[in-house]
């Protein structure tokens, strides 16, 4: 990694930190909310439906938060991975590689652990649920329990997760589908190609605009957003999409990409995902969730705390073992393991997941309080490991 490389993933680390703490006193607000005095207040705003009946999005308010606002961290997602096929590190295949298989193994293994527990039960639709690194979550973590680990480190876990999150959009598109409406697939494809010519015909204005973006990419996003959630895909995958059409580098050297992720992450980091984490996470332990005994549970948190560390590490043993990728000289292997295990930081996307895994509140109460015990147990796990680089 050359010490250009090495700043920019310096910078973006530093920029998620503040976003990940606010999601974290986000979740923890609403689980306290939930589990309060004020529990039924917070409930009947969660459940308050809002939005035209005539376009079918009278949704309440827990539903615009996890269908229309997390679109918008998906949008962020999907320019960063963008710009890391097109010019960052996964532009180079002898880069990427590790990494980049790293995370198929630390999806596939927590599937496979969490599909153990609930084999030949309903609660198998779940098996998805472990899979996700939570990008903001896990960037926070690091930078508060090891800001010294190598830069190359950094490259790595940063990898790791946007490749995952790239799989785990996958997963929700292809296994978390309902009936789809083609016609209304079909105007959503149109408003997001419409979308890709505005951006890419006007990137030079786009760019040096700062209001152009609100007033004209804005509109045509939440259009295509609308009717991809009408087609019956999962709306947050509309985000994704529009992210992939914008333009890198223009030709005249304008980084649209780039102006934009700067310009709407206040708006992602700083709004939409802690509303999202608020209403998420308030789950009442005193409910009707099984936690922590049931199968469900023990699949989630076995899967985050165990299945990761164990897929990302293995996987990057056999295959710099049995082949000629190789890890950077400054990686420790103590180290590797710890940022897999920091990799179990799977909040926003696994409770997305949860959402769409089951039917019964109870199921997925149950998933939702194991995702946060998950996840802290990962924290906890992570900074066991790599807190001695830090002292």
């Amino acid at each position: 990694m050359n010490r250009r490389e090495a700043a920019r993933v310096s910078r973006l680390l530093r920029a998620e930190v503040p976003g990940g703490i606010l999601v974290m006193a986000a979740a923890l607000a609403g689980f306290i909310a939930a589990n309060s005095p004020v529990a039924d207040r917070y409930s009947a705003l969660r459940d308050t439906r809002i939005g035209p009946g005539s376009l079918g999005l009278d949704l309440s308010v827990g539903s615009w938060a996890s269908d229309g606002l997390l679109a918008i961290f998906f949008f962020m997602v999907g320019l960063e991975l963008k710009r890391e096929f097109v010019s960052g590190a996964l532009r180079r295949f002898s880069t990427a590689v590790v990494p980049v298989a790293a995370a198929f193994g630390g999806v596939a293994v927590p599937a496979l652990v969490y599909a153990a527990f609930n084999a030949g039960t309903p609660a198998v639709r779940g098996w998805a649920i472990p899979t996700a690194t939570d990008i903001a979550f896990a960037v926070a973590v690091l930078g508060l329990i090891a800001p010294r680990i190598p830069p190359a480190l950094r490259m790595f876990l940063l990898t790791l997760a946007v490749v995952d999150d790239l799989i785990a959009i996958t997963i929700i598109a292809v296994f978390y589908t309902s009936d789809i409406e083609l016609w209304a697939l079909a105007a959503a494809a149109a408003a997001i190609l419409l979308y890709a010519l505005v951006a890419r015909r006007f990137a030079a204005p786009l760019a040096r605009s700062p209001w152009a973006p609100w007033l004209v990419l804005l509109p045509i996003g939440i259009a295509a957003w609308a009717l991809v959630h009408a087609s019956g895909v999962h709306a947050t995958i509309a985000g994704v999409a529009l992210a992939f059409t914008v333009p890198v580098s223009g030709r005249d050297g304008t980084r649209l990409a780039e102006i934009l992720e700067h310009r709407f992450r206040p708006l992602s980091s700083g709004v939409a995902v802690p509303v999202f984490a608020f209403f998420a996470a308030g789950v009442a332990v005193g409910g009707d969730s099984r936690f922590p005994l049931d199968p469900i549970a023990l699949g989630v948190v076995a899967g985050l705390v165990l299945g990761k560390p164990i897929g990302i590490s293995l996987t990057t043993w056999l295959l710099t073992r049995f082949t000629r990728a190789s890890l950077d000289p400054s990686v420790r292997w103590r180290e590797l393991i710890g940022v897999g295990a920091l990799a179990g930081v799977g909040f926003t996307v696994s409770l997305l997941v949860t959402e769409l895994s089951f039917e019964y509140a109870a199921d997925a109460d149950t998933a939702r309080l194991a995702v946060m015990a998950g996840s802290l147990l990962a924290v906890a796990a992570a900074s066991a490991l790599l807190s001695r680089r830090c002292r």
